[in-house]
């Protein structure tokens, strides 16, 4: 089986046993399969996400940078973010990641800590919603952190916790 995943199964009759075997063997060769496609996340079951970007600003409206990168770790690809500064010391965040085979949305709130010419930002995340491989995607009180260069508004994004797929 690839990735080295094993399922040990008695030779048994055909039957309930003989059907939950054949099952565990179905998800031993889908999980591996699913993450060399574009993640490595596990594609059923409870992972630990440990994600981090960084990204460049496509466009600035008033209080809200949309910025664009590369999310590396657990979950990769193209990664969107519209992080909105709501006052001088909190932000809000949309994100959007688009891993290989789905895509995953996420809301963000964090303090906010501008010094000199960097900003720090520190708060908590959720996964609302997946598509495709990621349609049953959830996790709350996924830490979520960061900074922004203040000079060109380039952002860092670092994500971690407990996520169900």
């Amino acid at each position: 089986m690839p990735n080295g995943a094993r399922v040990n199964c008695v030779k048994r009759r055909v039957g309930l046993a003989g059907s939950v075997c054949l099952l565990a063997a179905a998800l031993a060769v889908w999980v591996p399969a699913a993450q060399g496609t574009g993640s490595r996340a596990a594609a059923a079951g409870s992972f630990s996400l440990s994600d981090s970007a960084h990204l460049h600003l496509t466009s600035k409206h008033r209080f809200t940078l949309n910025e664009q990168g590369y999310a590396s770790g657990t979950v990769y690809g193209p990664i969107y973010i519209h992080l909105n500064i709501t006052s001088v010391n909190h932000v809000t965040a949309e994100v959007n990641i688009y891993p290989n085979g789905g895509s995953l949305t996420g809301f963000a709130s964090a303090s906010y800590h501008p010094s000199g010419g960097v900003a720090t930002f520190n708060g908590s995340m959720y996964v609302a919603r997946g598509t495709g491989r990621y349609s049953h995607a959830h996790g709350s009180g996924l830490s979520f952190s960061g900074t922004v260069k203040r000079e060109n508004d380039a952002v860092t994004v670092h994500v971690n916790g407990r996520m169900s797929a």
